[in-house]
């Protein structure tokens, strides 16, 4: 089974590299496509840089991942997704894993995230989905370019010293799970940032009604705005993810691609259909 690994904390990030070591390892035929740069909050956007025509692509070499092919790309997590399953890395892949991302995405922020928004993007196509996320935050030291999504803005030093593998290994695991449910199936899994032995076990919980941190204005002037990261301050509720987090458990949600709610029906008899001149 061919495996795209992708992300959208950057080609350089520890979590990426710790993921395709791990699925490589554990047998999957994997491919690295991740964006040349930061992309948290792309949510599943479709952007590009373009020269001459051309999306700017370049052959890297991960560290630690000897013979896993890897590509970084100047776009957006989705945007990749839909050129690899046009060839545009080889042969297009099975399933589509999406992180190790630097802080958790978790309750409604998902909507924002670009980890999760490569997921939705391959789960439109048919395919399954995972996106893994570790949960590094720290409330204060949040990034606002996620617009309210939760990412750590943390030395990158720093960022080697954290459990990457055991939300490596937790994916893995959850990849057969994953294959017994219907196509188009994306799992959201966020996994705390501690030793394997230190994690409670895994549970699976509905999405939280906020995310880790909210966005506020700080300031509003004359032709700008400035914003502002703080710690949500909604209580966590019973059996969502951020309530398992807190409890030190790994947490999966399924989630799936927007798609047409059959349960609302709209009155259209009666809606003028031509437009009234103005």
């Amino acid at each position: 089974m061919r495996i795209l690994i992708t992300n959208d904390d950057g080609i350089e990030s520890p979590g990426i590299r710790t993921l395709a070591r791990v699925a490589a390892h554990a047998g999957y035929e994997v491919v690295v496509a991740a964006p040349l740069s930061e992309s948290s909050g792309a949510s599943a956007s479709m952007t590009a840089v373009v020269q001459d025509g051309k999306i700017v692509s370049e052959a890297r070499e991960l560290a630690g991942c000897r013979n896993i092919p890897a590509f970084g790309v100047a776009a957006s997590p989705a945007y990749i997704v839909l050129l690899a399953l046009r060839d545009a890395f080889g042969p297009a892949p099975d399933i589509v894993l999406s992180g190790i991302n630097r802080g958790a995405n978790a309750g409604a922020a998902v909507v924002h995230s670009g980890t999760v928004g490569a997921c939705l993007t391959a789960a439109h196509a048919g395919l399954h989905g995972l996106a893994v996320s570790l949960d590094v935050l720290t409330p204060a030291a949040a990034s606002a370019s996620s617009g309210g999504a939760a990412i750590a803005a943390l030395d990158k030093i720093d960022d080697e010293q954290h459990h990457w593998i055991s939300g490596a290994e937790m994916a893995i695991k959850l990849l057969p799970s994953l294959l017994h449910t219907p196509p188009g199936t994306v799992f959201n899994l966020n996994v705390p940032d501690l030793h394997v032995d230190g994690i409670r076990g895994l549970r699976q919980a509905s999405l939280a009604r906020f995310g880790q941190v909210q966005m506020s204005i700080a300031e509003a002037g004359d032709g700008y705005v400035r914003t502002a990261v703080q710690a949500a301050e909604e209580n966590l509720d019973a059996g969502t993810d951020l309530a398992a987090l807190a409890e030190n458990f790994a947490v999966v949600t399924p989630i799936r691609a927007p798609h047409e709610d059959q349960s609302i029906r709209i009155n259209v008899e009666g809606v003028l259909v031509q437009s009234p001149a103005y």
